[in-house]
């Protein structure tokens, strides 16, 4: 039975903003809403207890807040709720998995890296899952913690990210890798100034265009898609609203208007 209640989506700040604008494209009969917790961001260099914590935290607001089903598109929360599939009775997704089936079904000669958080690689969740999908797979993973404020700064096309790209990528090109995950939803942002370093030799994948592979598998098995006629609406919150992010959004989402914003406790 189609299900108009909207989607809803999760980051630590305006990263997963690439996320909400695939799936929005996507589906765009659906509604959203989505969190961006950026009073406590980044999560890159925090605990996995303490994500986990700010995790809970949002999935039981967006519950509150009647959604229909709930999808991080923060990897490094992602590493915390991995192997789990519902939360408070909805159906969860996150966007691991789908990064690394897309990585393996790109990679040619088997080298994929894996650029993400400092939280997300030492935690091993890519390399593990792209493991267990292909045991022949060599992956490299390089912790790029500065491209998170970069992108929260807007910083693109810029000579300072150029020098930062350059720096965290080197060794892996050398290394022959074909496919690099963009492992944080920030760095989509950042996409032009990593392809200039990488070249066309090198695939980039972001686990957008695959999470909504998935979640269409999962509206025709479940039919619990929003009605063709659904009066389709994006609304965005943040535990702290900044000028930059309210810019960032709007123009994230164009040509889609979202309603807005909204500045929320959790």
């Amino acid at each position: 039975m189609s299900d108009p209640r909207a989607i809803g989506i999760f980051d630590s700040g305006l990263g997963g903003l690439t996320v909400l604008k695939t799936l929005a494209s996507e589906f765009p009969q659906e509604s959203f809403l989505y969190l961006g917790d950026v009073a406590r961001l980044p999560y890159g260099n925090k605990s996995p207890e303490t994500i986990r914590k700010y995790g809970e935290q949002i999935l039981r607001f967006l519950v509150q807040r009647n959604v229909k089903m709930l999808i991080i598109a923060c990897n490094t929360a992602s590493t915390v709720f991995l192997d789990e599939n519902q939360f408070s009775g909805l159906p969860l997704f996150n966007v691991i998995p789908p990064g690394s089936s897309a990585a393996i079904e790109s990679t040619k000669n088997k080298k994929i890296g894996v650029i993400a958080t400092s939280t997300t690689v030492k935690g091993h969740a890519y390399k593990k899952t792209l493991e267990k999908m292909d045991s022949r797979v060599e992956v490299l993973e390089v912790a790029c913690p500065l491209f998170v404020p970069l992108a929260e700064e807007g910083m693109v096309n810029d000579e300072v990210t150029q020098l930062m790209v350059n720096r965290y990528l080197k060794n892996l090109i050398a290394e022959k890798i074909d496919t690099l995950v963009l492992g944080c939803t920030h760095y989509p942002i950042l996409k032009d100034d990593i392809a200039k370093v990488t070249g066309p030799g090198i695939e980039l994948i972001e686990s957008g265009k695959v999470l909504a592979k998935i979640i269409k598998s999962h509206f025709e098995a479940t039919k619990t898609g929003a009605p063709q006629n659904n009066t389709a609406q994006i609304n965005i919150c943040a535990t702290d609203v900044t000028v930059q992010f309210e810019e960032f959004a709007k123009k994230m989402m164009e040509p889609r208007k979202v309603g807005e914003l909204e500045r929320v406790v959790v």
